[in-house]
């Protein structure tokens, strides 16, 4: 487990030719960023890896890594996450917020009662969406993360207040879920924002 003061940035695909080059996905805005903040660490902070950015490929960048020069030591870095100390990437604007910080946060509805506890922060190309641990369950649920349902974001509180309403039941018991109101909007920017 990461510790809280640092920040995933990418993770490592795969092997990328036969010099030690690999694919990395990353997480920044802009994808190149990765590379800019220095030396980027594993997830238990004990490896270092210096990154340079080669180019691009639809799967990912083409980097670099400091002391990886061949196929077989890129193959065994496959699957590592990336991470970034916190100090050495700049605040969010207002009004944006590091998935880092969003984690572990409670979600109430505007009434005040607990929606559950964000586990998870995901993008599937229709804008930010929070995974969302229901109360005394294991399972989860997704929310729109932008402004439209966001009602507030107090990080020294711990909370999320979210204007999502309950569907409406109609007299004859059936749901009318008013699906174009509660469809989120697609939101391009890879941080979230309210």
């Amino acid at each position: 487990m990461p510790a809280p003061d640092r920040v995933l940035l990418g993770r490592i695909s795969t092997a990328h030719g036969i010099r030690g080059e690999v694919i990395v996905k990353s997480y920044c805005d802009v994808p190149e960023d990765i590379a800019s903040y220095g030396a980027l660490t594993d997830g238990a902070g004990t490896r270092s890896f210096d990154l340079t950015v080669r180019g691009a490929t639809k799967r990912g960048l083409i980097a670099r890594i400091g002391g990886i020069d061949d196929r077989n030591a890129a193959e065994q870095l496959r699957g590592t996450k990336l991470y970034i100390e916190r100090s050495h990437l700049p605040p969010p604007e207002e009004d944006e917020f590091y998935h880092n910080d969003l984690l572990g946060l409670t979600v109430l509805d505007r009434s005040g009662d607990v929606l559950g506890k964000v586990v998870a922060v995901q993008n599937f190309g229709a804008g930010d969406l929070i995974e969302v641990t229901k109360p005394k369950t294991r399972t989860t649920e997704f929310l729109p993360f932008d402004a439209q349902f966001v009602s507030e974001v107090d990080l020294d509180a711990g909370t999320i207040v979210m204007a999502i309403d309950e569907p409406e039941v109609e007299d004859n018991g059936n749901a009318n879920t008013n699906a174009d109101e509660n469809l989120p909007s697609n939101d391009p920017d890879g941080q979230a924002e309210t």
